[in-house]
């Protein structure tokens, strides 16, 4: 597959991540409906989190094996770079919103993260993820596996959507957002779908890979921990639990499609 029909490809399983947006636009739903959406959201990042970890730990006990018969540079170097990206995926939110967020919070009531915040915080961890999921798109365009390439395109296709209705649910609680805002959400979460294909056609990189899926993980695992914060708030525990049960079978549903193609 040629590098210019890859890039195109790429593009569309990014763009994929516009179709869940317009959730977004809900206008005053009902009280039920927030907490079920929040909950939706928080299932989806739950199964996100756990895929990522998972596929992050694939090459590091790979190069555990090598380690084993004495070649223990490559493990070393992943293990650090899987802590160190976890631990800035996490903690540079956790300053980011107590030096920006919180001080700009001091001018509303409630003091705590608004909905486009907390928008914007997810698109950046799933935006993390899907750079990981352009490097495999590539790489199986660049060895000539065109078959495994396409399946890769329309099940993040498809992941996409999903994804793109975790960053639009929480903004269905709170004020009516723009079309320019949305679109700039779904560029941070879907961009780096199309920045890894192309990089992912041209590199092979483990150690990029576990770089990336870590800075997710950590984003994520943050983000999650926000949710189910403002869930919470909503006092609907039946409501939430079935959201995030939902929210997490509708994930991996769209991952089974990618394990179903040899992803």
């Amino acid at each position: 597959m040629t590098l210019g029909l890859t890039v195109l490809l790429g593009a569309i399983a990014g763009f994929t991540i516009y179709l869940g947006l317009p959730f977004a636009r809900l206008q005053n739903p009902p009280r039920s409906m927030q907490a079920f959406l929040n909950a939706i959201a928080s299932g989806i990042l739950v199964f996100l989190l756990w895929d990522v970890l998972s596929k992050a730990g694939e090459p590091i006990n790979t190069a555990l094996d090598t380690a084993r018969k004495g070649h223990p540079t490559g493990f070393i170097t992943l293990l650090v770079l899987f802590a160190g990206g976890f631990g800035v995926g996490l903690l540079s939110l956790v300053y980011f919103e107590r030096h920006v967020i919180r001080r700009a919070a001091r001018n509303t009531r409630s003091g705590e993260v608004t909905p486009v915040q907390l928008a914007l915080m997810i698109a950046t961890g799933i935006g993390l993820h899907n750079f990981s999921e352009g490097l495999a798109i590539g790489g199986a365009s660049r060895v000539g596996a065109i078959g495994l390439a396409t399946i890769l395109i329309v099940g993040f296709g498809l992941h996409n959507l999903t994804e793109g209705f975790g960053i639009a649910a929480p903004l269905a609680t709170g004020a009516r957002p723009s079309w320019a805002f949305l679109g700039l959400a779904g560029l941070i979460g879907g961009g780096p779908t199309f920045l890894g294909t192309v990089l992912g056609y041209s590199v092979r990189s483990d150690a990029l890979f576990v770089l990336f899926l870590a800075l997710a993980a950590g984003s994520i695992f943050y983000v999650v921990g926000e949710l189910l914060h403002v869930g919470r708030r909503f006092a609907l525990r039946e409501v939430a639990m079935w959201g995030v049960f939902l929210g997490f079978l509708a994930g991996y549903g769209t991952d089974l499609i990618l394990t179903w193609g040899g992803a």
